[in-house]
């Protein structure tokens, strides 16, 4: 990283010299510019070598983030937006909002092949639905027994939230052209749809439902975090849908290098040492100290589902239709 790309910018009045420090704004989800996010970390590390302000901007979750964007348009404020995923790639580029990354690095570490050139992946995740073991002693281990199941359940808005669009994506993957029906089944075991993750999650550690759609790697936040060994994520027969993560340049922006040095940042060790017990997500590029102790899960899905980023659009209009449908009901 050159430090001249990322020197304050000078302004000058009346034969005095000030600098004056640039500000690279970066709209994200709000779970991770909580205090107990990635957030805070990441700012305080991009900071020390900057020499820039760097601030987050939380704008709900992931689809509302999106939809902030569009609404603002041209006049958004947004130099980075971080924290959409391939659910929501295609409806994104098709806004012509945001320009190329400077560059694929070597090394990364996920499921698939990755070849976009304006989307760069930051972490990775298989959605799951956490239960209490203390309290649900025997978790439904598919789909198909969670429909005919009396487990009462918690999910998100898939037209605000990624996991609540990754489980639309999910269901649809699964059930194909029963996803309506499956749906009908579903709903009855439905306790409330909630516009983000946060407030599904807390919500299920009030104990308001048996399970919540949230991550497979979940369970570590309560095992690292607090030393509690009773949450679980439970794993169908039938695979879980993937999550990848990923941050863009917003076009147009007036810090394109310092986005550019942000970016670089973000593929650096340390903003990957940062992601697994601050967002609780996979790295994207495993950090050299690898993952910390306790991170896996005590069993993990045998089989990924992900539905090809070009395909997403059109499946998704008719999986919400679905949704709708069903939980109207």
């Amino acid at each position: 990283m050159k430090r001249s790309l990322l020197a304050a910018a000078l302004v000058t009045f009346g034969g005095a010299t000030w600098a004056e420090t640039p500000t690279l704004t970066v709209y994200t989800y709000d779970s991770f510019v909580s205090d107990w996010g990635p957030g805070p970390a990441v700012e305080a590390a991009f900071e020390e070598t900057c020499g820039c302000d760097l601030v987050f901007v939380g704008a709900g979750d992931g689809a509302a983030l999106l939809a902030r964007l569009k609404l603002e348009g041209a006049r958004t404020k947004a130099d980075v937006v971080l924290g959409l995923d391939t659910s929501l790639i295609a409806n994104a580029k098709a806004t012509e909002m945001f320009a190329p990354h400077n560059g694929i690095p070597a090394g990364l570490d996920l499921p698939i092949e990755w070849s976009d050139d304006v989307f760069l992946p930051y972490d990775w995740g298989y959605f799951a639905f956490v239960y209490d073991k203390t309290l649900l002693p025997n978790p439904p281990a598919s789909f198909t027994a969670l429909l005919d199941s009396d487990v009462s359940i918690i999910i998100q808005d898939p037209r605000s939230s990624t996991p609540g669009l990754g489980l639309l994506l999910w269901v649809k993957e699964v059930y194909g052209d029963d996803a309506a029906k499956a749906w009908e089944t579903l709903s009855p075991r439905i306790i409330t749809v909630t516009k983000g993750w946060s407030e599904a999650y807390g919500m299920f550690l009030e104990n308001e439902a048996d399970m919540v759609l949230s991550y497979t790697t979940s369970p570590a936040y309560h095992l690292i975090a607090e030393e509690d060994d009773t949450k679980a994520a439970a794993i169908f027969d039938e695979g879980h849908y993937m999550q990848i993560e990923v941050a863009a340049k917003v076009a147009g922006s007036k810090q394109e290098q310092l986005a550019d040095a942000f970016f670089d940042f973000m593929m650096s060790d340390t903003f990957q040492s940062i992601i697994p017990t601050t967002n609780w997500m996979y790295p994207a590029i495993l950090p050299s100290d690898g993952l910390p102790e306790g991170f896996i899960a005590e069993s993990t899905p045998q089989k990924a589902l992900l539905i090809a980023i070009d395909d997403v659009e059109a499946i998704r209009e008719e999986a919400l239709a679905e949704w709708l449908s069903a939980l109207s009901q």
